[in-house]
C-alpha cells in the first residue's frame, strides 16, 4: 500500500478518525529524519564547520542517533539567501549554509517499503538571514517551468531566493544554488534506480521554512517531468503557505502530493497571508492572485496531547528544538 501512503488517493480514508497505523509510522519516520538536520547543524561561530553539518555524510545519521533509519546520505544540500540583514556582517548574511541532505533507502529498507525511496530532508529556520527570508511576504513569479514562464504562478519571494540563489564562494562544496544541487542529485538517483527496474518514490520532508523548500522542490521536479518516473510527495511539518492559488492549482495539475502535519497551536502555519489567503479569496476577488493558498491535505494535531522528547538546548538558539515522536499520550490523569 505504499502508493496510498505516498498520497496517490490524497490519503482518503487514512486520516480519520485517526491516522492509519502505517501512515502514522511513516510520518513519524520522516519527522525524525527532518529532526536529524537540527541535531547535525553547526551553529558555533568559533567552529571551522560553522553553518555546515557537524559530520561527514557517511556517518551523519549514525552520529545523531539514527544509524538504523535505513537510509544512506548521498549528498548534502546548501542554500544562500539573497537578502541583507542589517545587524550582520556582510560576509555572513548571504553565505551559503547547510540546509539539508539527499538520501536513499538501503536495500533492506527498500524491501520493507516496497520501493526505493529517494528522500530530501530540509531543516527549518535558524539563522538571521533565513528569518529575514521568511519575513519577505511579497509574491514573485516562480518561473521554474522550462517551457512556459507561467507569470501567474507565484511564490513567496524569500523562499524562492533561498531555493534559487547561489553562493559562488561557498567553501563547503555546495556548488550552485539549492535548486541546482537538488535537481542534479535527485535526477541521478531516480534514473539509476528506475532504470534498473525498481519502483521509486521521491519524498521531500521539511519543518517550517524547510517544508516550504520541500514544496518548491516538489513543484520544480514535477514541472521538469521527474514525477513521471517516480511519484513526488511532500511531508510538511509546521509549514507556512508558499504560493498563491495559481501555484496550488498547478501543483494539483502536476500531481504533486503534500501532507501537511500541523500543530493547531502553531501560528507559522497561518503565515504568510494572515488576511490574504484561501479563506478570503472569494470575498477579495480582485486580489485573488495575491492571496496565499495552502497546498495539499492537512493532518491537524494537538501537540499538547503528543509526547515530545526534548533535545538539549544548543548555544545561539533562541528556542528549544524538539525531536517529534508521533505517539499519543493517554488521555486522563
Amino acid at each position: 500500500m505504499w502508493r496510498e501512503v505516498q498520497g496517490c488517493g490524497d490519503w482518503e480514508g487514512m486520516l480519520e478518525p485517526a491516522p492509519h497505523p502505517v501512515l502514522r509510522g511513516e510520518v513519524a519516520r520522516y519527522g525524525e529524519l527532518v529532526g536529524a538536520c537540527y541535531k547535525a547543524f553547526d551553529l558555533d561561530p568559533a567552529s571551522r564547520r560553522y553553518l555546515n553539518c557537524k559530520y561527514g555524510r557517511e556517518r551523519m545519521l549514525e552520529e545523531v542517533g539514527m544509524g538504523g533509519a535505513g537510509y544512506e546520505v548521498t549528498r548534502y544540500i546548501y542554500a544562500a539567501a539573497d537578502v541583507s540583514v542589517p545587524t550582520m556582517e556582510p560576509s555572513t548574511s548571504g553565505r551559503g549554509r547547510w540546509i539539508g541532505y539527499v538520501a536513499v533507502s538501503t536495500d533492506e529498507m527498500s524491501r520493507r517499503l516496497g520501493r526505493r525511496d529517494v528522500l530530501v530532508s530540509f531543516r527549518g529556520t535558524v539563522t538571521p538571514a533565513e528569518w529575514m527570508a521568511n519575513l519577505m511576504s511579497s509574491l514573485e513569479a516562480a518561473r521554474l517551468d522550462p517551457c512556459d514562464p507561467r507569470p501567474d504562478v507565484k511564490v513567496e519571494s524569500g523562499f524562492l531566493s533561498l531555493y534559487t540563489s547561489a553562493d559562488k564562494t561557498c567553501r563547503f562544496g555546495g556548488a550552485g544554488s539549492c535548486r541546482e544541487q537538488l535537481l542534479r542529485e535527485v535526477s541521478r538517483l531516480v534514473a539509476a534506480y528506475s532504470g534498473g527496474g525498481e519502483d521509486v518514490s521521491v519524498t521531500l520532508a521539511g519543518h517550517s521554512m524547510g517544508s516550504a523548500l520541500a514544496l518548491l522542490s516538489a513543484y520544480d521536479l514535477a514541472e521538469l517531468g521527474l514525477n513521471r518516473a517516480a511519484p513526488v510527495t511532500v511531508f510538511s511539518f509546521g509549514g507556512p503557505r508558499v504560493g498563491n492559488a495559481a501555484f496550488k492549482a498547478r501543483c494539483d495539475e502536476l500531481g504533486v502530493k503534500a501532507l501537511r502535519v500541523t500543530n493547531v497551536h502553531d501560528p507559522i502555519t497561518k503565515l504568510p497571508g494572515v488576511f490574504l489567503n484561501e479563506a478570503t479569496a472569494g470575498v477579495l476577488r480582485p486580489w485573488r492572485q495575491s492571496c496565499y493558498t495552502h497546498v495539499g491535505v492537512e493532518l491537524p494535531l494537538d501537540f499538547f496531547k503528543l509526547l515530545f522528547v526534548p533535545v538539549p538546548e544548543r548555544p545561539n538558539l533562541s528556542r528549544k528544538q524538539f525531536d517529534f515522536r508521533m505517539k499519543q499520550v493517554p488521555n486522563g490523569p
